[in-house]
């Protein structure tokens, strides 16, 4: 037995985000993931829940949306210095382009995408600040149609999650990954 040589995985990457509006799996496809690449999980929803000692509905509710993105953005820089990790975003992180470029110029970032009706069905037993009106399935489509150029301009790729087992999605976002790879390796030569 040879303990001085490390084993390590073959990865197509170490570092990647995931984005996408609220429902579309990020939390769920991004443990998955880790754990395929053998990589740590970050949700950054989660951490400013710790960070902040309140739960996201809360935090809107005691300090408004605008106080929620800032923590959201010094988060994503934070999470810029880590290596070795999956990093879930929050549904609207990427509506500020500063925090699309940060992301982007870190590594690839995935947006998961899903139907108006499958998102509701995902969230709707959960308090969510923003669906929190009489017609939560109109205001998901008002937010999607909002915020559908901020998550074209953040993706480096697009997955849909509609209909699909989460293995699944995370083997495709793993081939789809390898290949991003190659392409990226292409343009530095």
């Amino acid at each position: 037995m040879n303990h001085g040589k490390r084993y390590r995985l073959e990865r197509p990457v170490t570092w990647v985000a995931l984005a996408g509006f609220m429902g579309t799996g990020k939390s769920r496809i991004g443990w998955e993931l880790s754990r395929r690449l053998g990589l740590n999980f970050i949700d950054t929803d989660r951490v400013i829940e710790r960070v902040s000692c309140l739960n996201i509905p809360e935090l809107f509710e005691l300090y408004g949306e605008s106080v929620f993105r800032e923590y959201e953005s010094e988060v994503v820089r934070r999470c810029l210095r880590l290596d070795d990790v999956v990093v879930s975003t929050g549904g609207g992180t990427v509506m500020r382009a500063e925090n699309r470029d940060m992301l982007l110029g870190r590594g690839p970032v995935i947006v998961l995408t899903a139907s108006p009706e499958t998102i509701y069905k995902r969230t709707r037993r959960h308090k969510r600040p923003l669906l929190e009106i009489g017609n939560p399935e109109g205001r998901i489509r008002e937010l999607m149609d909002a915020r559908q150029g901020a998550y074209d301009a953040a993706a480096s790729l697009k997955v849909s999650t509609d209909g699909r087992f989460s293995a699944d999605v995370v083997e495709e976002i793993v081939d789809r990954l390898w290949e991003w790879r190659e392409v990226a390796e292409g343009m530095r030569a």
